[in-house]
């Protein structure tokens, strides 16, 4: 189940790629992606909707914000940096993600933090680095950036910011339920962007690139990824489970190189081994705390 949750989520980052090779608007892309989610989840939520209404209700806030960082920025900023960027780079930093839990936690004081996990935190930033900067240091003083490594960053720390809200849920709902109702409000959000895209001209096709496009995410990464991750969760644990995210740069970078010729270079396994060492100090316990 983590296997096939982290290779579904991974293909995400392919069908980005594909979508601008195929000229695919990336914040229609976005809109219709979830549009499809929706469609496809009422049959199955609409009764656990209304029992929880009233949850749902008292919750509003919270939902608005979980479904704007979640499918309202981390999708739009993930598939506008694939416009101008690398596969490899855009799920390399993914990989940061957990660092950046830590450090919105610490921030908004919903965890406390250690001496491991702050060394973690600023290896894990030399890490993405040195995959912007390319390692070359004329980059950084020039600060003459890749965009979409910056907006890449971007979505980073939106889905830093989603999980470390998600961390505040005091209630409970089902599962898919919990998936339809960030939609909703995630469709919200992406609806201007979606009409911001249409007034500069940006026309989505409805051909057969686009049907194999929205069919997959919204079966794979949208509900199977999210489907098999939290059972797979449910069954070994959040902490275990959590080392198999390391797999998404790992199938992305795989499929990258096989479907778009793109060139795993040094900066990228430097920046990877970085990254890594920062993930297993950000999970060690200070034991003298």
């Amino acid at each position: 189940m983590l296997i096939c949750a982290t290779l579904f989520w991974a293909g995400n980052f392919i069908i980005g790629k594909y979508a601008f090779l195929t000229e695919i608007p990336p914040l229609s892309l976005v809109f219709y992606r979830w549009l499809l989610v929706w469609v496809i989840l009422l049959p199955f939520t609409y009764k656990e909707i209304i029992k929880y209404k009233n949850t749902i209700l008292n919750n509003l806030p919270l939902l608005f914000f979980l479904g704007f960082t979640s499918v309202g920025l981390f999708n739009s900023f993930t598939y506008l940096s694939l416009i101008y960027t690398q596969v490899i780079n855009s799920s390399l930093f993914n990989t940061a993600i957990p660092a950046i839990i830590i450090l919105l936690c610490f921030l908004f004081k919903i965890e406390k933090t250690n001496k491991f996990q702050i060394s973690g935190l600023i290896i894990s930033a030399c890490g993405i680095l040195a995959i912007i900067t390319k390692l070359k240091l004329d980059i950084l003083l020039s600060l003459n950036f890749n965009k979409g490594d910056l907006i890449m960053i971007g979505a980073v720390v939106t889905w830093g910011v989603y999980s470390t809200l998600l961390k505040k849920k005091k209630f409970t709902l089902p599962l898919l339920t919990l998936v339809h109702v960030i939609c909703t409000f995630g469709l919200i959000c992406v609806f201007p962007q979606f009409l911001y895209e249409l007034s500069n001209g940006q026309v989505i096709n409805f051909d057969i690139n686009l049907a194999y496009a929205l069919i997959f995410l919204a079966i794979f990464p949208s509900i199977g990824s999210y489907y098999c991750w939290a059972g797979a969760v449910s069954i070994i644990g959040a902490n275990r489970a959590g080392i198999f995210l390391s797999l998404i740069p790992l199938f992305s970078t795989i499929m990258a190189i096989t479907f778009f010729n793109e060139k795993f270079q040094f900066f990228h396994l430097i920046g990877a081994i970085l990254i890594i060492i920062g993930l297993y100090l950000s999970n060690r316990e200070n034991k003298n705390g």
